[in-house]
């Protein structure tokens, strides 16, 4: 919904590419998280973050070609950030690292940090959803989507084999998704009338008076 938001209005609006490019981060970790030779019988994980990547490209694609240039530049800037990053700790993890227990010691926790980064960042808007009473610009998919996928993956994680790794970084989304739930149904009545899903105004009924005409009839303005 989003995204066809963006594609419909030709702008990304004042929407953040942060979500995106954390997931990025995100997903190729744990693909590389869950290779033979980094952490065995791991082929969900992969499987299901590959089809992440993927989407996330093409969701930034769409991001940097309806957004502004200083938009742009950021977009650039942080994947390239991004890619140095994960080729340095790919490198130092297969050049240096000896045996999967020790790699997955070492690529876990950091796909624990870049998972809760992934689960945190649409909460960078949070501010100014509290600001301005309004959740226009908290999509309301993509925090339910992060509650559902922080409560699936902690479930996986307890049935055998026990992964530790993924228990954490998820239980702490399943928990930072339920916060974006709550704050959205604290400050979603207050976008009644005010705009609807695509950010056109609307008229609420709260707007809607009766006041009598010249012939003595009642009619709404």
């Amino acid at each position: 919904p989003t995204f066809h938001r963006i594609i419909k209005k030709k702008s990304v609006e004042e929407f953040k590419p942060d979500p995106y490019i954390a997931t990025v981060l995100n997903c190729a970790f744990w693909v590389f998280y869950g290779l033979p030779f980094v952490h065995p019988h791991s082929v969900l994980v992969v499987t299901i973050n590959a089809v992440g990547l993927v989407f996330e490209f093409v969701y930034l694609t769409i991001f940097y070609i309806y957004a502004t240039n200083k938009g742009r530049k950021k977009v650039l800037l942080l994947l390239l950030l991004e890619a140095i990053f994960f080729a340095a700790i790919a490198l130092v993890t297969l050049l240096v690292l000896h045996g999967t227990t020790k790699r997955s010691l070492v690529v876990g926790v950091l796909c624990d940090i870049f998972n809760v980064m992934m689960y945190v960042s649409p909460l960078t808007i949070m501010a100014k959803v509290i600001k301005t009473k309004s959740v226009e610009y908290m999509p309301f998919w993509l925090s339910l989507a992060n509650f559902l996928n922080g409560v699936c993956w902690t479930t996986y994680a307890l049935f055998h084999p026990f992964d530790i790794y993924v228990l954490i970084s998820n239980g702490i989304g399943a928990c930072s998704g339920l916060i974006q739930l709550i704050l959205y149904a604290c400050y979603c009545s207050c976008n009644n009338g005010v705009k609807d899903g695509d950010g056109d105004h609307t008229v609420s009924t709260k707007d809607v008076q009766l006041a009598p005409s010249k012939g003595g009839t009642r009619v709404e303005v």
